[in-house]
């Protein structure tokens, strides 16, 4: 049976090191802020390349927490693109600042840079591009144009952990870096769990202090902050999911290869963005098709699952709406895109099954 993501064939791999670390945090107790955290954020921080990281509870929180560190508020914007999860323009919304949508560019599906500049005003307090589906935003175009205006730039890097450009890695490719470690995420863990990613010193230690009630030492609460804690049971899991991820994404790539090669040519069927510069992390890989819900019952007839990230822009969700622009592309993608399964543990017979499986739909 093909799984959309086998979270159980990954754990096979490494379940030995899994149950010893689970053992050990058990044995110590220390189940909040344990040793495994503060080590899980080494690991991270070497590995992204940035110099302080933080982990929290969920990947908005780390979103969130990156907001209030720069100082967004009541009154503020914060530009962000129309075709995404909800949880950027979730969380500006919450601290009072105003979502601004700029629409997505329909190769790459991420923030359509030539659309910011004319996006700024004197309330702009930061942008917040997302790598939608593991491929990063275009930050060679974003940061010169964010410094020039003295913005911030907050990359929602949830689906990217693992990515890089030029071999400089997804969360370290702006002043903060977010990302989410859901169980499904390119490393997940199990439960929720996220991180912040700076080499700024000044925002490292406030991005830690608002994660933490925002206190400077036990009981001394200089700053308003929030509990936003990863586990450490959660930390000891990552642990070595950390060190199989680049397998995994090398993997990735090679099936999506596959899936590239296969599909590039059959009508009806646009293959995702790539670019010799750029390593996506491959969280999801994302057609754009014709008659998507024909498609999908037809793959689910075969037992093929699939899933559509996402059916609606965040611009037209009810809670966070902008009813005065048209977001036309971001409206097309809501209602074209579908993705397929794709993991480290799929095989080469699964893809080719796969793709028999549209080139026959959309030639019958």
């Amino acid at each position: 049976m093909i799984k959309y993501i086998d979270l159980e064939a990954q754990r096979a791999v490494i379940q030995a090191e899994i149950r010893n670390n689970i053992d050990t945090v058990m044995s110590h107790g220390q189940f909040i802020l344990g040793p495994e955290v503060y080590l899980l954020e080494e690991k991270l921080s070497e590995y992204v390349g940035a110099k302080y990281c933080i982990s929290c509870a969920n990947g908005t929180d780390a979103l969130q927490i990156a907001l209030m560190a720069v100082g967004v508020g009541a009154g503020d914007e914060v530009i962000t693109p129309s075709f995404s999860y909800i949880a950027a323009a979730e969380a500006i919304t919450l601290l009072g600042a105003t979502p601004v949508y700029a629409d997505v560019d329909p190769e790459t599906c991420n923030i359509n840079v030539g659309q910011l500049r004319n996006l700024i005003t004197d309330k702009t307090k930061a942008i917040v591009p997302v790598s939608l589906y593991g491929y990063p935003a275009n930050f060679d175009v974003i940061n010169p144009m964010a410094d020039e205006f003295g913005i911030v730039v907050i990359e929602d890097a949830a689906q990217s952990f693992g990515a890089s450009v030029d071999g400089k890695k997804s969360c370290n490719l702006s002043t903060i870096g977010c990302t989410s470690f859901f169980p499904t995420k390119p490393l997940g863990c199990y439960g929720d769990g996220g991180a912040i990613f700076t080499s700024d010193p000044h925002l490292g230690k406030k991005i830690r202090q608002i994660a933490t009630h925002g206190q400077n030492g036990k009981y001394n609460h200089e700053l308003l902050g929030v509990n936003s804690r990863l586990d450490t049971l959660q930390a000891a899991i990552l642990l070595p999911k950390l060190q199989i991820l680049d397998g995994e994404i090398l993997k990735r790539q090679q099936l999506s290869e596959l899936y590239n090669d296969a599909l590039r040519s059959v009508f009806h069927v646009k293959t995702p963005a790539a670019s010799p510069s750029v390593q996506s992390a491959w969280a999801q890989y994302t057609l754009q098709v014709d008659n998507r819900n024909q498609l999908q019952a037809f793959l689910k007839s075969h037992n093929i699952p699939t899933a559509v990230h996402y059916p609606r822009a965040v611009s037209d969700q009810p809670a966070v709406k902008d009813l005065a622009h048209e977001y036309p592309v971001s409206r097309r993608l809501a209602k074209s895109v579908i993705s397929l399964p794709i993991h480290a543990y799929l095989s080469e017979s699964n893809i080719s099954h796969i793709v028999d499986l549209i080139r026959s739909f959309y030639t019958k």
